[in-house]
C-alpha cells in the first residue's frame, strides 16, 4: 500500500507527469513512481518527498486485433487488459506474474509495473520476455523531458532500442506515459505431460530432451519434494511438468511423440484443458512457496546448470523455465547466493527478506552509474531502488 505518510499524487495526462518531474528536479525533490503498489517491497527505496502513482494513466489507446498491436497507457491493469485480449481470442505471449500472494500484496498490477520489472511468465521459454513483445512508448524522464522510442507496428527498426533499456529498469530512468505491445493468437487448447520421482539433476535432463526436440514445448517445470506436497498438486513425490500448447491435432499428436521420447524416464500422466491452465498459472505465481516465511531467491541461471544452483545452497527449490529460473527459499547470507549464482553463469534477486539487487561492481556498475545520468541526473526517480545509489 501507498504510504500515507508522503503525499501522494496521481496525474492524469503525459503532461501533468513532466510538470511534476520538472518541479521536483528543480525543488531538488525525489520521487517514488508507482503502479498499482504491488512490488513495492522489492528493492530498497531512499527517502522520498512524493509518490508519484500512474494509477489514473489508465486509457486503453488504440486495440487493433487484426494487427496484433495493443497500445495503452501504464495505469491500465493487467487483468483488464487480458480479459481485453481474450475476449478477440489474443492473449500476453509472456505470461506476466502477478506475485500479490507471494509478496502478501495488496492492489491490482498495472502493465508499467509488470513492463518496469520486466516480469514474464512460465512461457518465457518459447515466447520471450516481456521486453520482447514491448514495440513502443511514451516517456518523461528524470530530467523532465518528453520523450518517444519504438513505434505502434511489429516490424519496427527506427531509432534506438530503449524499450529494451526500459524493461527491467524499474521505474529509475524514466516514467512511461504510455507503451504498445505485441500480442499475439491464444491456444486453443493445451496438455501438460507429468513426469514423476525424478531427482533434479534427471529431471533436468528430460526437460533438455523436450525443449530440444521438434515438440514446441511452452512450459517446463519441475518441482522437488518440498514443492510437490504444496498446491497445487499436492504430490507425494517430485514432478515435472511440459506443457504443449496449440491446435488440438497439433497438440495431441506432439503430446504423443514426446511421451514416446521420454518412455525412459517412467510413468507419464497428462493435465488437459483447465485442469493444465489452473496447474501453470499456480507455477507462475509460485504458490507452492507463499506464505513460507524464508527468504525467497530467484535465480537466473542456464538452463543446463539450473539445478546445480540450488543444490550448492541449503533450502527448497522450484524450478520453471527448463532449468533457467529456480525459485530457492534459503537462510543462506545474501552474499553466498549472489555468488553462488554468478558462479554459475547467473545472476540472483531477492524478492523476500533480504538485499533485493545486491552491489554492481566494476564495468556493471560503471555502465549502471552512465545510464542513470543520462536519464535521470538528479536523481529524481526512485532513488535507491536498485540499491548502490541507483
Amino acid at each position: 500500500m501507498i504510504d500515507t505518510a508522503v503525499r501522494v499524487l496521481k496525474p492524469t495526462t503525459p503532461e501533468e507527469v513532466q510538470a511534476l518531474v520538472a518541479e521536483a528536479g528543480a525543488a531538488a525533490r525525489h520521487i517514488e513512481v508507482v503502479g498499482g503498489g504491488t512490488k513495492r517491497a522489492i528493492g530498497a527505496m531512499d527517502p522520498v518527498d512524493v509518490v508519484l502513482s500512474t494509477q489514473r494513466l489508465d486509457r486503453i489507446v488504440d486495440y487493433a486485433p487484426d494487427e496484433l498491436v495493443l497500445t495503452v497507457q501504464p495505469g491500465v491493469r493487467l487483468a483488464d487488459i487480458e480479459k481485453l485480449v481474450a475476449s478477440r481470442g489474443q492473449m500476453l505471449a509472456f505470461e506476466p506474474p502477478r506475485w500479490t500472494r507471494l509478496l502478501g500484496a495488496r492492489g491490482e498490477p498495472t502493465l508499467g509495473g509488470v513492463l518496469a520489472a520486466n516480469l514474464s511468465g512460465p512461457r518465457r521459454i518459447r515466447a520471450g520476455a516481456a521486453r520482447d513483445h514491448f514495440l513502443g512508448f511514451a516517456a518523461v524522464s528524470g530530467r523532465g523531458e518528453m520523450f518517444k522510442a519504438g513505434g505502434k507496428v511489429v516490424k519496427n527498426v527506427t531509432g534506438y532500442d530503449l524499450m529494451k533499456l526500459m524493461a527491467g529498469s524499474w521505474g529509475t530512468l524514466a516514467i512511461l506515459t504510455e507503451v504498445t505491445l505485441k500480442v499475439l493468437p491464444a491456444p486453443r487448447t493445451e496438455t501438460t505431460l507429468l513426469l514423476f520421482g525424478l531427482p533434479d539433476v534427471r529431471a533436468s535432463e528430460a526437460m533438455a530432451l523436450a525443449m530440444n526436440g521438434p515438440f514446441e514445448v511452452s512450459g517446463a517445470a519441475h518441482l522437488p519434494s518440498f514443492a510437490a506436497r504444496a498446491r497445487p498438486l499436492k504430490a507425494e513425490m517430485p514432478t515435472t511438468a511440459l506443457r504443449l500448447e496449440g491446435f488440438e491435432a497439433s497438440v495431441a499428436a506432439r503430446a504423443e511423440g514426446l511421451a514416446a521420447a521420454l518412455k525412459g524416464y517412467g510413468r507419464i500422466d497428462a493435465l488437459e484443458g483447465k485442469h493444465s491452465q489452473e496447474f501453470w498459472n499456480q507455477i507462475r505465481e509460485v504458490e507452492a512457496f507463499a506464505g513460507d516465511p524464508r527468504p525467497l531467491w530467484r535465480l537466473s541461471l542456464p538452463p543446463a546448470a539450473g539445478w546445480r544452483g540450488p543444490h550448492g545452497l541449503p533450502g527448497d527449490a522450484l524450478y520453471d523455465w527448463a532449468g533457467g529460473l529456480a525459485w530457492l527459499l534459503t537462510e543462506e547470507p545474501a552474499a553466498k547466493v549472489r555468488a553462488v549464482a554468478r558462479s554459475l553463469g547467473g545472476h540472483a534477486l531477492c524478492l523476500r527478506g533480504g538485499p533485493a539487487f545486491g552491489p554492481r561492481d566494476g564495468a556493471l556498475g560503471a555502465l549502471h552509474e552512465r545510464v542513470k545520468a543520462a536519464f535521470d541526473p538528479l536523481g529524481v526517480l526512485n532513488p535507491g531502488r536498485l540499491e548502490g545509489g541507483l
